[in-house]
């Protein structure tokens, strides 16, 4: 029994005593002082330093509104495109490019052959007389009894196309197919007169052959003037007479027919 006593006792002596642990401090925040623990991020070292009352921040008292931070920037009003009010807005026509008063000096060119064309004017792409023009001829067509709207539109677009190789070969500058479409459109003017009579008379006697010849001279004297004053050929209406004569030959036949 005494053996085991020694035993125990061997088995248990250590230099640990608890003086040891009473004088042993713990820092586990690293600053080298006694007792300065931090847990979790926490300072307890910084418990019980006295703080003078100048140096402590003022707390706010709650207002019940919430916190609107100050802006930094002043916002830039954006400029408007077209103005401030409608007045420096253009015309909504403006905008789609019809102008009536340019429609209506193009048809006082085209009804007076010998008036001097104006170039600047005639050298736009204004298919609204055209239109109007087109539909006017196939209306009188309609009444003389003859269903030609497609024959119509048809002639139209071949001749415009035709005229427009024809005049980029002859021409320096060239010109562009609405330019081309535009006046052979107005000079179609005198053609709806022929087809106004053809709806009362009948035009496949003399009469009617003069009436038609003259006006087919009418409507290709009033396009080559045009063409001349817009694309600068000068000396050379006869040439660009012949093929409009054509193409309004081929409507007067209809109109006859």
């Amino acid at each position: 029994m005494s053996g085991f006593d020694n035993l125990n006792t061997d088995f248990y002596q250590t230099s640990y005593s608890i003086d040891d642990q009473s004088q042993q401090s713990y820092d586990y925040g690293g600053s080298g002082g006694p007792y300065s623990k931090q847990y979790a991020g926490y300072d307890y070292s910084h418990q019980g330093r006295f703080v003078p009352p100048d140096m402590m921040q003022p707390q706010q008292p709650y207002t019940g509104q919430i916190f609107q931070p100050a802006q930094a920037y002043t916002p830039t009003t954006p400029q408007p495109f077209y103005g401030n009010n409608f007045e420096d807005e253009p015309p909504l026509l403006e905008e789609l490019g019809i102008n009536f008063d340019h429609i209506w000096q193009k048809t006082l060119t085209v009804l007076h052959p010998l008036k001097v064309a104006d170039g600047s004017i005639m050298n736009e792409t204004d298919l609204a007389g055209p239109m109007v023009f087109c539909l006017a001829f196939g209306a009188t067509l309609l009444l003389a009894g003859k269903i030609q709207f497609g024959y119509v539109y048809g002639i139209s677009a071949i001749g415009c196309l035709g005229m427009f190789c024809l005049l980029n070969l002859m021409s320096m500058t060239g010109v562009s197919f609405g330019c081309v479409a535009s006046v052979l459109g107005y000079c179609l003017l005198p053609m709806i007169l022929l087809s106004s009579f053809a709806v009362i008379f009948s035009l496949q006697g003399m009469v009617g052959i003069i009436l038609t010849a003259g006006i087919i001279g009418w409507c290709s004297f009033s396009a080559s003037k045009i063409f001349i004053s817009a694309l600068a050929m000068e000396g050379q209406q006869l040439l660009v007479a012949y093929p409009c004569a054509l193409l309004y030959g081929v409507f007067a036949l209809i109109s006859v027919f």
